[in-house]
């Protein structure tokens, strides 16, 4: 078994998608603080702009899993790897159920990317356009199952197949987040037969926009604590 070498392109790509996500959740602090009107972090711009993000953590989470396992599943790797997204998913519930606990997080984009990495391992050997296939198909799934289905069960709601509202600070259900993820392993299966050139790929005097994107996971824990800290900070100085 042979493991992709880390690409510069994805972990800057990664490191986007977290400087969208900071920039959301800054938006977000700001709305909680007053700063900005109620309701600006959930429409307009911002609406589509956390969707395109949380597509985009799922997307490169898809193309990783088959960057490291795609060749054959190296066990040890991918078990470290998935406790530890499970471990931080786990922190994240607990830590807002105790701050907020009629808006706790009980399925965020840590616990999609955890479960669709497990369910992602059943698609490995795929053709890369059949699981890009797939993947549209259940972000399409997201229109007509639900109220065809009306999974309502309170247990089922990580599915995504229910018609009922979820009060949750942030909600990734498996439809249709698990097509995004689903598209990721097909596009990192298809350019295969060019990674050794990607791997060659790495901007000299750049090498520290990929630095973030490595350590993904640590950044998202650390971004949100660090902002609302200073936005709380800046509301006490100017109020």
């Amino acid at each position: 078994m042979t493991q992709t070498p880390r690409l510069w392109l994805i972990d800057s790509a990664r490191t986007l998608a977290l400087l969208g996500m900071a920039a959301f959740h800054l938006v977000f602090d700001l709305q909680m603080f007053g700063f900005v009107p109620p309701g600006t972090a959930v429409s307009g711009f911002f609406y589509y702009h956390a969707r395109i993000v949380a597509g985009s953590f799922l997307f490169l989470a898809g193309m990783g899993l088959w960057l490291a396992h795609g060749q054959g599943i190296r066990w040890p790797a991918f078990w470290r790897r998935w406790g530890k997204i499970a471990a931080a998913a786990a922190l994240v519930s607990l830590a807002t159920r105790i701050a907020m606990p009629d808006f706790w997080i009980f399925f965020g984009i840590l616990h999609s990317i955890a479960v669709a990495s497990l369910l992602g391992l059943v698609f490995l050997r795929l053709p890369g356009l059949v699981n890009l296939a797939l993947g549209l198909a259940v972000v399409w799934a997201a229109w007509p199952l639900p109220p065809l289905l009306e999974w309502q069960a309170p247990a089922l709601r990580f599915l995504g197949l229910t018609t009922l509202p979820t009060y949750t600070m942030d909600f990734e259900p498996l439809v249709p987040w698990f097509g995004p993820f689903l598209a990721g392993m097909g596009i990192a299966r298809l350019i295969a037969p060019v990674l050794p050139r990607l791997a060659q790929i790495s901007p000299e005097g750049l090498g520290w926009l990929a630095w973030p994107g490595r350590h993904s996971l640590a950044v998202y824990l650390i971004h949100q604590p660090v902002l609302i800290s200073l936005v709380w900070l800046a509301a006490q100085i100017l109020r």
